[in-house]
């Protein structure tokens, strides 16, 4: 492994304001393996600000268990190299074959952009410092700190994201057991999950669980009012399709009966039918005697 000092790397975007999707930076070597930038020039998970990753290069390629432990920052310049913003993060964190890229989804307000000199003839230039601490494997126990919660490293993609969504969900959420705030990040996690399925596959069940689940996290501290109206939302949908099974199930009962009482009238005309034609056959085998016996009688 290479030195463990400080790596820098500097790229420049021309034409920022005119960018859309997310721009990647060439690849740089630090800590033996390669990585990049991505920005984000119209948000990410917030549209109003510019959002920084930093990210290792080819993820797909890495071994279950690789990890690297770095520290990173980011700045800002203009075109005369001051340093215009500084976000450090030289904290260790974990990066690995599960969660190979981290960052700042709220790096900075898109209007401060233009307004406190970051864009010198529409140019962003992006300075990124990254510190390796150290490497080895992932045991799968390795946890973070994250928005103040204690994560699984599984998990903090999604609670980073969550935060960042809705940033005041927590304020009112203070137990001083880490354990107890990690079972109810857990609950939330999977109540999350559960809603995010398509309504018809909910069963009711779940559905009912989801109710009392969002009413322990509510009464804990959380505030998910938009949470509730997802679940309302499902709720709404579940509803519907019950209802239009109820309806398409009455309407195949109404069918079937119809197809029933139908089928038993044509069964009874193919009876009368069948009855009908005995009768005249057996009219016409009659007369056919009485014919042959008169024409016996008659003299020749």
């Amino acid at each position: 492994m290479e030195d463990r000092k400080q790596t820098s790397f500097t790229f420049e975007i021309d034409n920022f304001s005119d960018k859309e999707g997310a721009i990647s930076s060439p690849t740089f070597s630090s800590g033996g393996c390669e990585w990049f930038v991505m920005v984000y020039p119209k948000g990410d998970i917030v549209d109003d600000h510019l959002c920084l990753y930093l990210n290792v290069a080819k993820p797909e390629s890495l071994r279950l268990g690789w990890k690297r432990r770095a520290g990173y920052s980011f700045v800002l310049l203009n075109q005369s190299g001051k340093e215009l913003f500084i976000k450090d993060e030289m904290s260790p964190i974990l990066f690995c074959a599960q969660i190979s890229s981290w960052g700042r989804a709220k790096a900075v307000p898109l209007k401060d952009l233009q307004e406190k000199g970051f864009l010198e003839k529409n140019k962003l230039i992006v300075k990124v410092e990254v510190k390796i601490f150290d490497e080895g494997d992932v045991t799968g126990n390795e946890t973070v700190h994250c928005s103040g919660l204690q994560v699984l490293y599984s998990q903090a993609t999604s609670v980073s994201r969550l935060f960042v969504k809705h940033p005041n969900i927590a304020l009112n959420f203070k137990p001083k057991s880490q354990l107890v705030k990690t079972t109810y990040i857990n609950i939330l996690l999977a109540l999350i999950e559960t809603l995010n399925k398509p309504p018809h596959s909910i069963t009711n069940t779940e559905l009912s669980n989801a109710q009392s689940e969002l009413i322990d996290l509510t009464e804990a501290g959380f505030n998910l009012d938009w949470l509730k109206s997802k679940l309302d939302e499902v709720s709404l949908e579940r509803k519907k399709a019950n209802d239009d099974a109820s309806r398409v199930q009455e309407e195949f009962k109404k069918n079937m009966q119809n197809i029933k009482v139908e089928l038993n009238e044509e069964k009874i005309k193919s009876a009368t039918s069948a009855a009908k034609v005995l009768w005249l056959e057996q009219t016409v085998s009659n007369l056919k005697a009485q014919l042959n016996k008169k024409r016996k009688l008659s003299p020749e």
